[in-house]
């Protein structure tokens, strides 16, 4: 039987208080095959789904009596496994946004198109995201490089993580910068059903606004000067797989335009190309902005905020997470001996009370070049506070530790006497461009010895 065929066999129970609405949305489904049931009124919904068997409910919020908001919440109490569509009028996306966040599988704007009904409700069929369940293994999160901990803020994220992974809704993964919030796409893509296909990562805010189209969309052979030979855009190479959009509000308004098309419509037309192309991705954006300030200044597209921010998750600062700081020390420590060959040195409890003390302006990121710093220039068996090379901050005196500049020029000169002074090996060991390290050797002003003076 093929995918089509199946859908047959489903039931989708259609709930709307507008007679003519309620007769199109059911001339459309059953059109496509599905069985379809109809219900005024939220009460009738109720009784129906207590004595038929259905697949899916298909819902307008805006109702007399049981709206479908509060529908939602008695699907969710009785039939936790049953997805629900929510349709709102554009003017009211908030309501679905916060409809979605509360369970529903997703929703759609009224005028809806056809197509687009039928498609989102085979979507969510095939996905079946609310009767999936999602198992949360140590070793996902270890081989990611993300480290829970035992902090309450982030077992909140990881129970929300959990429950948003297995659907297809677009997520909005907001913090400070150094939080790991692409450590949480990945996380996400993971557990999706699409964890099989690709993971694209698109950098937007590294990537200049003229290639970010290019990049983004592709292009054909002559659509520009320097255009000669043709190109597939990275959302296309996300089909089937989940689509990362890191730093999402240093795009363009040109960019924004373009893309809030694509997350409508669910196509691709490449740069001077006259054919569009289907793409079946995951959207996961992310931002240290913020993006609803943006939009009050008008340099964010209000109707793309609200296409992005279907669920919202919110990495916390290190700071607010003190409790996993130890749990991420050791696991940046062991990391990084593991890859550099080296014997791992322990933490003593004057480092650890330090670690935990100090503000951690950069987040994790800070953290773990700190970590990964502190072992490269000690040889010691246990880390004393002393031994922690943290940047100064207002609770510590300056003297008391060395700048961010000479810890890095120390390392630097380590890891080369550990390579024998070849530049590319200690670049390697470092984890960072070889022409990285030709910059830092000259920046620091680090004297390579001659072949014959290496030891």
């Amino acid at each position: 039987m093929s995918q089509e065929e199946n859908f047959v066999e489903n039931c989708v129970l259609v709930v709307d208080d507008d007679p003519n609405i309620l007769h199109l949305l059911e001339t459309r489904l059953a059109s496509a095959g599905f069985s379809v049931l109809t219900a005024q009124d939220g009460q009738d919904a109720l009784a129906q789904l207590h004595d038929q068997a259905v697949d899916l409910v298909l819902s307008d919020i805006r109702m007399p009596g049981l709206n479908g908001q509060e529908l939602l919440k008695e699907v969710r109490k009785g039939w936790p496994g049953l997805p629900v569509i929510l349709l709102t009028a554009y003017g009211r996306i908030p309501e679905a946004v916060a409809s979605v966040q509360q369970g529903a599988a997703d929703y759609l704007t009224k005028p809806f198109n056809g197509r687009e009904l039928v498609a989102k409700v085979k979507e969510v069929l095939a996905g079946r995201p609310s009767t999936r369940t999602t198992s949360l293994a140590p070793s996902d999160m270890r081989d990611i490089g993300l480290v829970a901990g035992q902090s309450p803020a982030m077992a909140k994220l990881l129970t929300l993580i959990k429950r948003v992974a297995p659907s297809d809704v677009t997520v909005l993964v907001e913090g400070e910068s150094g939080t790991g919030k692409e450590l949480v796409a990945r996380l996400l893509h993971r557990l999706s059903r699409r964890a099989s296909g690709p993971l694209v990562v698109v950098d937007c805010g590294s990537t200049q606004s003229t290639l970010l189209e290019s990049e983004l969309f592709g292009h054909i052979k002559g659509a520009f000067t320097h255009a000669l030979q043709e190109k597939q855009g990275l959302i296309q190479a996300a089909n089937e797989g989940t689509l990362f959009l890191d730093e999402i509000g240093n795009i363009s308004m040109e960019m924004q335009t373009r893309l809030l098309r694509f997350l409508q419509e669910k196509t691709v037309r490449r740069l001077g190309d006259v054919h569009t192309t289907t793409v079946n991705c995951r959207v996961v954006a992310a931002t240290n902005a913020d993006l609803a300030a943006m939009v009050g200044q008008g340099t964010f597209r209000e109707d793309l905020y609200y296409r992005l921010k279907v669920v919202r998750v919110h990495v916390p600062p290190l700071r607010d997470r003190r409790e996993d700081i130890p749990a991420l020390a050791e696991f940046f420590l062991q990391s990084f001996c593991e890859q550099s060959n080296m014997p791992c040195p322990e933490l003593s409890t004057a480092a650890l009370r330090l670690l935990e003390k100090h503000p951690w302006p950069g987040n994790i990121r800070e953290l773990r070049h700190v970590m990964e710093v502190s072992s490269l220039l000690s040889d010691k068996p246990v880390l004393t506070a002393e031994d922690l090379h943290v940047e100064p901050s207002a609770q510590q005196p300056e003297a008391s530790v060395l700048s961010l500049d000479e810890s890095e020029r120390n390392a630097i000169i380590r890891a080369l006497k550990h390579v024998n002074w070849v530049q590319k090996d200690a670049a390697d060991l470092l984890g960072i461009s070889r022409r990285a390290m030709h910059y830092k050797v000259r920046k620091y002003g680090i004297d390579i010895p001659k072949r014959g003076e290496k030891s």
